[in-house]
């Protein structure tokens, strides 16, 4: 029982769980507009997203706690770095148009883990992207935003029409409503510099928010040029499911309520859209 245990940290602490929730949005992406599966594109999605959380979560303490590093922790840092080596292998598939794009967004994630910005900007001595008061949970959005949805049709060629923007628009509304089980989980630990949703206006009023949010992305598919019937019931199923999360959510909810429940909202929706 205790080797499950750490068999299933390590998938969480390793972000395998999160690339797989990235990977299926990116999948979602390639179906709603009617293009093959790109392995391609997606595997470097998913290897792409192990990578990039990793640096993220773990530049500091692998910076400063080198020699002190847990076997876990080092572990976890030659996997990532096999994972770095397979981003590379496919994304030398990718076409060159598509390389530019995931510059971009590879920008914004270094910068979010790197001190870069004057004190006077930032909360402490940290002074990266993740730490300005109210920025997170947006550049967390806008990355997932990009990486999912413009990156798979860039790379296959799909013209960027309206409902590839409204499509756009409702995954940022998605990824900053599934963010907010975190952001209230979190409300002990964060910093009132951090100026986080709940922090800003309490718990009961963030799920109010997430409420009209998702209200918000159901009713924007009604402006898509290509509706149907099948489209707007799968919709409905994910708002309605991932509404459930955000209002059992709690501060006293265990991490794997979010971490593991919450990030397995996309992988949920693949598999409605596949089998249903």
């Amino acid at each position: 029982m205790r080797l499950i245990k750490q068999l299933f940290d390590f998938y969480l602490n390793s972000s395998i769980h999160v690339a797989l929730a990235v990977y299926a949005l990116g999948w979602i992406t390639l179906i709603q507009f009617d293009v093959s599966y790109d392995e391609n594109i997606l595997y470097f999605i998913f290897f792409a997203t192990i990578t990039g959380y990793n640096f993220v979560k773990y530049f500091g303490i692998a910076k400063f706690h080198h020699r002190s590093l847990t076997d876990a922790l080092k572990i976890i840092q030659v996997f990532s770095l096999v994972c770095f080596l397979l981003l590379c292998y496919f994304a030398m598939q990718l076409q060159l148009k598509t390389l530019i794009s995931i510059g971009v967004f590879g920008l914004i994630t270094f910068l979010y883990a790197i001190p870069f910005l004057p004190k006077n900007f930032y909360l402490d001595n940290q002074q990266n992207l993740r730490d300005v008061s109210g920025l997170k949970v947006y550049v967390i959005a806008l990355v997932w935003t990009g990486v999912t949805v413009f990156l798979p049709l860039i790379n296959d060629d799909v013209h960027l029409n309206a409902d590839v923007y409204i499509t756009a628009f409702q995954r940022f509304v998605f990824v900053v409503v599934l963010m907010l089980p975190f952001e209230i989980r979190d409300l002990k630990f964060d910093s009132l510099k951090l100026a986080t949703i709940p922090q800003k206006i309490g718990v009961k009023y963030t799920k109010i928010i997430g409420f009209f949010l998702l209200l918000l992305l159901f009713a924007s598919e009604f402006f898509k040029d290509e509706l149907s019937y099948e489209s707007l019931v799968k919709t409905l199923i994910i708002v309605l499911i991932t509404l459930c999360f955000v209002f059992f959510t709690n501060k006293k909810r265990n991490r794997y309520y979010s971490s593991f429940w919450v990030e397995s909202i996309p992988i949920i929706w693949l598999l409605i859209i596949l089998f249903c």
